[in-house]
């Protein structure tokens, strides 16, 4: 069995039947048809098939797929437009009218409008547990529930959730799992290995890894993907065969990248939690990590999300010395997303703000001191020295 390094570069090459080195990018909406009409309404009718039309399938996306669905240890993967995209159609793959969602408190928030709004338009209730509380998962469960919706770490607070736990709970019922691995990749977290039947990413992120497309990825059994397939037909989700493309080139570098961001990461959140302008850091490769016992046992590395807290007499004044923080980076970004070779920071409870009230802020961990940071994978040296000069600029800038 190849190691992952050699399976990015060599999976689904059975795809590409060129004699190109770098799979070609099959920029078309459709495909002539065989002369045969029983291979073509084979071509119309089989699942993911890749030479019939956009929505239906394409070789490189083919190829990305199939890739993607071995990284997670999966026997299928299905890609579409966005991580929503993946999140959305999975789960409306699963549940129908009358069955109850369990979710997790802290997640991407817009999963969150998703379980909040959407789902309960279509006669499905939803309800939450603490995902630091494990056992609290226990009490929400319904002889109807037909779902469980994960993330972890969760975004932006790094909050784990145990995997095994919830898989074997789900199990002995017969639940469906899902868990969005966006924050971890693969290769430092792959849920199936724990139990957990579908996973998805917004593979925008680390799996792309340069910030340059949008995509979402949707891995289980063939079954399940090939449900996800029919459900995506009807949502309109197909990815962009550029965009494929694009993802499948990203994909090569996926390990070299997250390995050097993991480094990164911890080196930064070490220096961090010697700062003395930084009240508080969630990293969960940090012994400091209230879960990183749970972290440890169930991830091969810590990925490059982390959060501090500005310190501050209050919550004011914290809010204010962040603001100082992200207008005096030069290397970090203030931009939207996460997982890219470039290093990002952004203020949670403002990206949050339209969709969060202040209590739920609070119950997902948020405080107007924070900041959410993805780690690149620039010089470790330079990403110090530039939150140096910024966090320097706070006791300059702020009464």
């Amino acid at each position: 069995m190849s190691q992952i390094e050699t399976d990015l570069i060599h999976s689904g090459e059975a795809f590409n039947e060129t004699r190109s080195v770098v799979p070609p990018i099959y920029q078309t909406a459709t495909y002539f048809a065989d002369s045969n009409p029983d291979d073509f309404l084979k071509a119309g009718t089989e699942a993911r098939y890749p030479y019939f039309y956009q929505r239906h399938g394409n070789p490189v996306s083919s190829q990305t797929a199939e890739l993607i669905a071995k990284l997670e240890g999966k026997e299928a993967a299905l890609l579409t437009a966005t991580g929503m995209a993946a999140i959305s159609t999975a789960v409306l793959s699963v549940v129908r009218a009358g069955d109850h969602v369990v979710a997790q408190l802290s997640h991407y928030s817009a999963a969150s409008i998703l379980l909040k709004e959407l789902l309960p338009q279509f006669g499905i209730e939803v309800a939450y547990f603490d995902q630091q509380d494990i056992t609290s998962l226990d009490a929400v469960l319904q002889n109807n529930t037909r779902l469980i919706y994960l993330e972890t770490p969760s975004n932006p607070n790094l909050a784990i959730t145990d995997l095994a736990y919830v898989a074997n709970l789900a199990k002995a019922r017969g639940i469906v799992t899902i868990c969005d691995n966006t924050f971890a990749s693969p290769i430092n977290q792959r849920p199936g290995d724990h139990g957990i039947d579908v996973v998805v990413h917004s593979a925008t992120k680390y799996l792309g890894g340069h910030s340059d497309l949008t995509a979402g990825v949707i891995c289980g059994t063939e079954e399940m993907v090939n449900q996800a397939w029919k459900k995506l037909l009807s949502l309109g989700g197909s990815l962009a065969p550029f965009d494929a493309w694009l993802l499948l080139r990203g994909l090569r570098t996926l390990s070299l990248r997250v390995k050097q961001i993991n480094e990164n990461a911890l080196a930064l959140a070490q220096w961090f939690e010697k700062h003395p302008l930084i009240k508080r850091v969630l990293y969960c490769g940090l012994p400091s990590h209230p879960q990183h016992a749970l972290a440890k046992r169930q991830m091969n590395g810590y990925t490059g999300m982390l959060c501090v807290e500005v310190a501050g007499k209050d919550e004011q004044e914290q809010f204010e010395r962040a603001q100082v923080v992200l207008n005096n980076l030069r290397i970090f970004a203030n931009a939207a997303s996460l997982g890219g070779v470039e290093s990002l920071a952004v203020h949670p409870a403002s990206m949050w703000g339209l969709h969060h009230s202040p209590e739920q802020k609070l119950k997902a961990g948020i405080n107007d001191g924070m900041l959410r940071i993805s780690v690149g994978i620039e010089h470790i040296d330079d990403l110090v020295g530039d939150f140096e000069q910024a966090l320097g600029q706070t006791l300059l800038s702020v009464v």
